[in-house]
């Protein structure tokens, strides 16, 4: 979601702008250190906040431009996200590690 933010919205380069490459670096290090691992529920129902205050509104940004774009560039993945969503707001609660 992050490369596709970033390829509209600063410059359309392959590897991600300095700026989104530390969005990315950063996400990628509070996903590997969530406690619900694998079975993470989808961040908006989450009741654990990763992201501090500031790079939680730059993700909100991005996910409110990628989001509805995903669904033409990985279908499978969108649909995925969509039923762990569906999953989560069902009671269905991820197993703690």
């Amino acid at each position: 979601m992050i490369g596709l933010y970033c390829r509209v919205h600063h410059g359309g380069a392959k590897p991600l702008c300095p700026s989104c490459a530390q969005l990315h670096a950063y996400a990628c290090r509070r996903l590997d250190m969530c406690r619900f691992g694998a079975d993470k529920p989808p961040c908006e129902v989450c009741p654990v906040h990763c992201y501090a205050r500031d790079y939680r509104a730059r993700i909100r940004e991005v996910m409110r431009y990628a989001g509805p774009r995903m669904l033409f560039v990985h279908p499978l993945e969108t649909l995925r996200h969509l039923w762990r969503r569906l999953r989560s707001r069902r009671g269905v609660a991820p197993t703690r590690k």
